[in-house]
């Protein structure tokens, strides 16, 4: 167990804070005492001592919106918690994904806004007018096939002396992928998501 200072307090709870573990959204405040805590533990299910219904309450157990822990740390005082969760859902009363109603999605920097450029290319279809269009109007072959095009021109230049050559062959398979992802349904989250499951 975390050495927490549950007596710090006069009510014996202590602050937790929950976060996407992969998102990094903070997703809400709750409170805990140790039996909460120990319960959050042995179950890896986040809950909390409800200090209006004077009872432990889990996360969900009405909506089954569980939030499944991931990580659980304490602050440098040892007072308050950090606990990185998975949800299964919304996690405000108000059905936000957020208790601040922040919408709980991955962002990864200037690659997510590339991201959000393909798809209103692809709702907004216009062919003869944008790149991402046209290749998706020639077919998921076409696309796949562009991939392996700007892989092989990687793979050349990675073997020749020019850097410049290669982050641009390397910036435009990463474009190319990103495209071939939204075609096939895909986000770049889900992919990182796969990642992460394998190192846990």
């Amino acid at each position: 167990m975390t050495n927490l200072d549950f007596q710090k307090y006069s009510d014996g709870l202590v602050p937790a804070i929950v976060q996407d573990a992969i998102t990094r959204t903070v997703l809400m405040l709750g409170f805990m005492n140790e039996e909460a805590y120990r319960k959050t533990s042995e179950t890896q299910r986040v809950t909390f001592y409800s200090r209006t219904k004077q009872r432990l309450w889990t996360k969900g157990e009405e909506s089954g919106h569980y939030l499944q822990v991931h990580s659980i740390s304490a602050d440098c005082d040892n007072d308050t918690l950090l606990i990185k969760a998975k949800p299964a859902g919304p996690t405000c009363h108000t059905g936000s994904d957020s208790c601040w109603d922040e919408e709980n999605k991955s962002h990864y920097g200037f690659l997510s806004s590339l991201e959000d450029i393909i798809t209103d290319r692809v709702q907004n279809f216009k062919p003869e007018e944008s790149y991402v269009s046209k290749l998706f109007s020639n077919g998921i072959n076409k696309i796949a096939q562009k991939v392996g095009e700007e892989a092989v021109e990687l793979v050349i230049e990675a073997k020749d002396s020019n850097d410049d050559l290669f982050i641009d062959e390397s910036a435009d398979l990463l474009f190319h992928y990103l495209i071939l992802l939204k075609a096939k349904g895909f986000e770049l989250e889900d992919v990182v998501s796969r990642l992460e499951s394998r190192h846990n």
